[in-house]
């Protein structure tokens, strides 16, 4: 169905206001992101914890709330692979490795330099969700 020739073109968002990760252990990730990143959440209740990335919000939700969120769609399992990453951007890739090895968080790879350009490296949290850090 077309819209009328007057009705107004509704405009794209231009940022990612929140990201919700699922989280088997909602304490052992709200641990996990205070020590990977820094911070300190912004909201939390019973099923959640949220930090503030810029103007993004990460909602760390207990996987046990998650379906009405999604619902009809199931929830994956953590150990059925990863279909993200998520990259924020950093100063210095290798002294962000060097600080998030002494919080024990373990690094999946990295630092290197990519053949399209950025240095990275990656790590996994609690929930099976990878981050990237580039430079």
């Amino acid at each position: 169905m077309s819209e009328p020739a007057d009705a107004p073109t509704p405009t794209w968002p231009t940022a990612v206001f929140a990201i919700t990760l699922f989280q088997e252990d909602l304490a052992a990730a709200k641990d996990f992101y205070g020590r990977a990143f820094g911070g300190s959440v912004v909201f939390e209740d019973a099923n959640s914890a949220v930090f503030r990335f810029g103007d993004t919000m990460v909602n760390l939700l207990d996987v046990a709330a998650a379906p009405e969120l999604v619902e009809p769609a199931a929830i994956g399992a953590p150990a059925a692979g990863s279909r993200l990453v998520l990259t924020v951007q950093v100063d210095d890739v290798d002294a962000h490795c060097e600080r998030l090895q002494a919080a024990g968080i373990t690094l999946l790879n990295g630092p290197m330099d990519r053949p399209w350009g950025p240095r990275t490296a990656s790590f996994r949290d609690p929930g099976g969700h990878i981050w990237e850090i580039a430079h």
